[in-house]
């Protein structure tokens, strides 16, 4: 018998990484609630601080200073992070609908998703037009445009709210910078504003005041006038003014995401979430929304960021009010507020109500608040530790009586029968397996065991990997796990045929696990699906935390299999995958990776080996295997060592993920890293390179690795384009084979 911690009971979904819903997940970090399972569904990994994002388009901030890392908020929350994109609400089932993950379930939804510019019919959607939002979108925009700015550039803003002013001064200053011109300007930006007046929401000194800011710094002005829509490069209003741009940027009236509206929610006439004062649908109970995409039905507010940071605190509270059955508690925004406008000259423009004045100290005011808000995100832990407490309610109680109940060991930790019923009845009728004749007994079938046929002539190719959950997404876990474990058949040349999963789930109730197992297995059919396998049976044990993995059967002509001993002096080696996924997801849990580190990381474990494996076999590979936990070297060593060839090593060859060596540098490694750094024995020159800054990433352990694969040099230079063309864009010759001499380390490497 064991003690169980705290079975999951609930779960708790939000859509969206805005102000709201990053402040209520380090609210939730400081004061979990047992029993509760938080998952955050964010189309990107990390997101944009308003208040800072005028600065770092002018240049003032990097892009980790001004966002909020969503990956790492919820490593320290314990939540659940999916990157995807919601595209409905099922409210009958309370379940969310993504674009590339099956519904998640939910027992209250919380939206946060921000809001986007009201586009014309006729908007151009290319590389050259934008809209403001949303914001990841528009920096990507950003960037490309600076690392080329077109000579004369003609730049339109259309939009002169405050978010299009304060764009335009920024944008300015930025592109002044890269064209070198800090006094006079090789480019022209225009700014269109449907109405006599920019920044209609402020008062008439601060609009007075921006209007001669603006044509003091030569921005054209276009006001009173309606955009219809681009067309041949040009902007055309209503009133018949046409005004070419090469590049046009919309900061209009925003608007909300259509499926709000189509989900069934009671929305307002612009789509957004009409919420009461606790923040809480008017017409579903279980929904919640704050920040942009809400609007309360008893204070009219505009769209700023100031309300949905105010919002964070009561959503967090009247979230954990709703989970725990306790009453909620009326929010009440305040009627003015403060705002500081950057100019794009590190000064800034007080407005308050009927007060408005520019000073360069204001800049630094709005620098130490801005700076101070992103604080509240950085050394989070130690905050934690200082003033974590759970809240001691009847709810809080009753869940305490479910963890104090004893969880049985050997089969009584197993998942109940129908559970697995259930999901496995779910997963066939959305993924059906594909229909094989060599698979005798499977899924379909009541029997103690699968049974598969080996096809005459072939041999069975067997494996097996098993390791707790990378990531917190079940479903990406899912595909990950399968696509390392089925490496090891496209290493040896096999073709995939079955499948047995073992997954350990965590504590939770009947209706909890399935859930869970649904989306991990389901992410396991999806990818063993793609490589014409089938699932056919495993076990589920309870534990305290996710894992998974698989025995993958293969088949594979036995005079055709690559094995470790099949080297040969003259040939090159080829890595198809960059390394660097065992310190990225070291530095991740010390909160020290880059959001887009490890995006970059997850994208590398999803591509599959098995394109890889048919590009060597075609083109006389004679050697392979997977590069996993024992790191580069570690299994390189084996392939030398096995087939009694010497090799020498590039370094300078070696393809790195973005941001590995970064971490090794900070001497960030895996726990396997010491391990096997033991293989440098093997190195015949270590003295000469192990203070290089890149080989620690020799013995850097990976998930669901590249290949690696000893090919005819003759044959390199083919094999290189095709298995650059299959997708395997990091692929490269990293070394090559020789004859080895006795009493010589049968590892050289080269500088």
């Amino acid at each position: 018998m064991n003690r169980a911690t705290h079975p999951i009971s609930k779960d708790l979904v939000l859509v969206g990484g805005g102000h709201s819903h990053a402040i209520a997940l380090r609210m939730f970090a400081m004061r979990p609630l047992p029993g509760v399972r938080i998952t955050l569904i964010s189309d990107a990994s990390d997101t944009p601080y308003s208040g800072m994002l005028p600065g770092h388009v002018a240049g003032f901030y990097s892009h980790e200073e001004c966002h909020i890392n969503l990956r790492s908020l919820c490593q320290i929350a314990q939540v659940n992070f999916i990157r995807d994109r919601v595209i409905g609400l099922d409210l009958i089932n309370d379940r969310v609908q993504c674009a590339n993950h099956p519904a998640i379930a939910f027992d209250l939804v919380s939206i946060d998703t921000g809001s986007t510019p009201k586009l014309p019919s006729a908007f151009p959607h290319s590389k050259h037009h934008v809209a403001a939002k949303p914001i990841a979108t528009f920096l990507e925009w950003w960037y490309q445009l600076g690392e080329n700015v077109p000579p004369n550039l003609s730049l339109g803003i259309v939009g002169g709210g405050t978010g299009g002013v304060e764009l335009a001064l920024n944008m300015q200053h930025r592109l002044r910078d890269l064209c070198c011109q800090p006094e006079s300007d090789d480019f022209t930006i225009h700014l269109f504003q449907r109405s006599q007046t920019l920044m209609p929401k402020h008062n008439t000194r601060v609009q007075r005041h921006f209007e001669q800011l603006l044509r003091d710094r030569g921005i054209q002005l276009h006001l009173g006038e309606t955009v219809q829509g681009i067309e041949n490069d040009a902007i055309v209003c209503e009133s018949g003014l046409m005004v070419p741009c090469d590049a046009t940027v919309w900061v209009t009236q925003a608007t909300a995401p259509k499926w709000l509206a189509e989900s069934g929610l009671t929305v307002d006439a612009d789509g957004f979430v009409l919420v009461n004062d606790t923040l809480q649908s008017v017409s579903h109970s279980q929904v919640f929304a704050a920040g942009d995409v809400a609007t309360m039905v008893n204070y009219s507010r505009p769209k700023a960021g100031v309300f949905a940071v105010r919002q964070g605190k009561p959503l967090f509270q009247n979230l954990q009010h709703a989970l725990t059955a306790r009453p909620l508690k009326p929010y009440r925004p305040q009627r003015n507020y403060l705002s500081l406008i950057g100019t794009g000259d590190q000064s800034a423009v007080a407005s308050y109500g009927q007060l408005g004045f520019q000073a360069g100290w204001l800049w630094t005011v709005k620098d130490c608040i801005d700076r101070a808000f992103m604080n509240r995100f950085t050394g989070l832990e130690a905050t934690m530790t200082a003033s974590m407490t759970t809240p001691r309610t009847k709810e809080t109680n009753r869940t305490r009586a479910v963890v104090e109940q004893m969880r049985c060991l050997g089969c009584g930790a197993k998942v109940g029968s129908s559970t697995l019923e259930q999901v496995l009845q779910r997963i066939g009728d959305e993924l059906p397996n594909p229909q094989r004749n060599d698979i005798l007994i499977g899924l379909d079938d009541p029997d103690d065991a699968a049974v598969m046929q080996i096809p005459s002539g072939k041999a069975m190719v067997q494996t097996i990997d098993y390791f707790p959950a990378l990531v917190s997404d079940p479903f990406l876990f899912g595909q990950i796990s399968t696509n390392h474990s089925l490496s090891d058949l496209f290493a040896m040349g096999a073709t995939p045929q079955s499948a047995l999963a073992i997954a350990t789930l965590p504590y939770a109730t009947e209706a909890k696990q399935e859930e869970m197992l649904y989306q991990l297995l389901s992410g396991a059919v999806k990818t063993l699906q793609r490589s014409h396998a089938v699932l056919v049976g495993g076990h589920t044990v309870e534990g305290e935390k996710l894992a998974f993995g698989l025995t993958c059967n293969g088949v594979a002509d036995p005079d055709r299999l690559l094995r470790k001993t099949g080297m040969q002096a003259g040939q090159v080696l080829i890595l198809t995958k960059p390394l660097g996924t065992g310190t990225l997801f070291a530095a991740e849990m010390r909160q020290k990776a880059k959001a887009r580190w490890i995006d970059g990381a997850i994208a590398s474990m999803l591509l599959s080996n098995q394109d890889a494996a048919n590009c060597f076999l075609k083109h006389g590979a004679t050697a392979c295997t997977d590069i996993t936990g024992f790191g580069l070297l570690g299994h390189l060593v084996e392939m030398v060592r096995a087939s009694k060839v010497a090799v020498t090593l590039s370094l300078e060859a070696l393809p790195f993920l973005e941001g590995a060596q970064a971490c090794v540098e900070q001497e960030i490694f895996s726990s396997l890293h010491p391990q096997n750094i033991r293989a440098s024995q093997w190195i015949e020159n270590l003295s000469a390179v192990r203070s290089h800054p890149a080989f620690p990433l020799l013995f850097d352990p990976q998930t669901s690795g590249g290949l690696l694969a000893a090919v005819p040099s003759a044959h390199a230079d083919p094999c290189l384009s095709s298995l650059k063309a299959a997708g395997y864009a990091h692929s490269t010759i990293i070394g090559s084979v020789r004859s080895h001499h006795d009493g010589l380390e049968p590892v050289t490497i080269a500088q």
